[in-house]
């Protein structure tokens, strides 16, 4: 089955100037996937706009009201990081359904996996706030569809964005149908993703966090993705993953401090293919969350892309991390312990 991409020049229309989340990012992607070929390899998935319904499954009215009269009044900052320009909101439905459209193409059979290379990013904006350059909770607009549409009874979104996915938390964290696993650099913005909140009422349990110690690279995400990623996916047995997948974790990255790097990433993403393969058909959605150094977020999805196709990792023209990592052998049995995966 084919892997597809989603893309529409309307992302290009949330501006926002010098701001480290800007339309040169998507630029650099496209640009990097014509140049190596694999453009030309992947289905093409339209997007669409979400409606207002779609949206308002996981954010109050009010906050849509409040971004649209901010949009329309020419713009302004929705938060000391997050800006909103006269078309910044219709950007935001587009990426909203940008993810949607690629969720309902998988879950329909059209395609395996597909990649929605959207902006703005979603992974921080909470029921009643728009903040960390987040607009619309892009993930959480295409689960909720698909969990309330019936199209899946259960499913799983794993975040490897550098930062802590607080939106997509705060959203699910008391639905079972939903498990949240987050991988992010702790303590680190936005402060939250303790590894001991792990969700409440009905849903807890439901939110597995893995907070690391800046510097780590490739072998404490690969520890954690094998001590507790795989086994608590496994244990779930979801119907489709989703992917808040942002390349701000590689070493390169300004805004944060870990090492991951293309090779690591790699194989993040081969093994999302591999559990979803095992778990939900081959059912696996990703949607661009963060990565703000262009060459490094350019080569990332496209190594990210090749997994989605089968394909080896290739060169690596950034290198390899420049410092040793940091042990996290003790912190990752405290998790498995308290999530019972030990």
């Amino acid at each position: 089955m084919p892997v597809a991409y989603v893309y529409d020049p309307v992302y290009l229309e949330h501006e926002t100037g010098r701001h480290p989340e800007r339309k040169e990012r998507l630029l650099a992607i496209l640009d990097h996937l014509r140049q190596t070929g694999l453009l030309a390899h992947l289905m093409v998935i339209p997007a669409e706009r979400a409606t207002v319904a779609d949206v308002t499954r996981v954010h109050s009215p009010g906050l849509v009201r409040q971004l649209q009269h901010l949009a329309e009044a020419g713009g302004g900052w929705a938060d000391a990081d997050t800006v909103v320009g006269p078309r910044s909101v219709e950007a935001a439905f587009y990426a909203a359904g940008g993810v949607l459209a690629a969720t309902r193409a998988v879950l329909e059979g059209t395609v395996e996996s597909a990649f929605a290379l959207v902006r703005p990013p979603g992974h921080h904006a909470t029921p009643n706030r728009a903040m960390g350059f987040c607009l619309f909770n892009n993930v959480a607009v295409a689960a909720a569809w698909a969990l309330a549409g019936g199209s899946a009874a259960r499913l799983a979104i794993v975040d490897f964005d550098v930062h802590h996915g607080n939106g997509t938390a705060e959203i699910f964290q008391a639905d079972p149908r939903v498990l949240y696993i987050s991988l992010h650099q702790y303590p680190h913005y936005p402060g939250t993703g303790h590894w001991r909140e792990k969700g409440g009422g009905p849903g807890e349990g439901v939110c597995l966090n893995i907070p690391l110690p800046a510097h780590t690279g490739d072998g404490g995400y690969g520890a954690a993705w094998t001590r507790l990623v795989a086994p608590a996916l496994r244990r779930f047995r979801p119907e489709l993953i989703l992917a808040s997948a942002g390349y701000d974790a590689h070493w390169a990255d300004p805004l944060a401090a870990m090492q991951l790097t293309l090779g690591g990433f790699h194989t993040l993403a081969a093994s999302l293919v591999s559990l979803a393969k095992e778990l939900c058909a081959g059912r696996l959605v990703l949607a661009l969350e963060g990565g703000y150094e262009l060459q490094t977020l350019a080569h990332g999805v496209a190594t990210t892309f090749r997994a989605l196709l089968g394909l080896p990792a290739g060169e690596d023209p950034l290198g390899p991390a420049p410092e040793p990592e940091p042990p996290v052998e003790e912190l990752l049995q405290a998790i498995a312990r308290w999530h019972g995966l030990a």
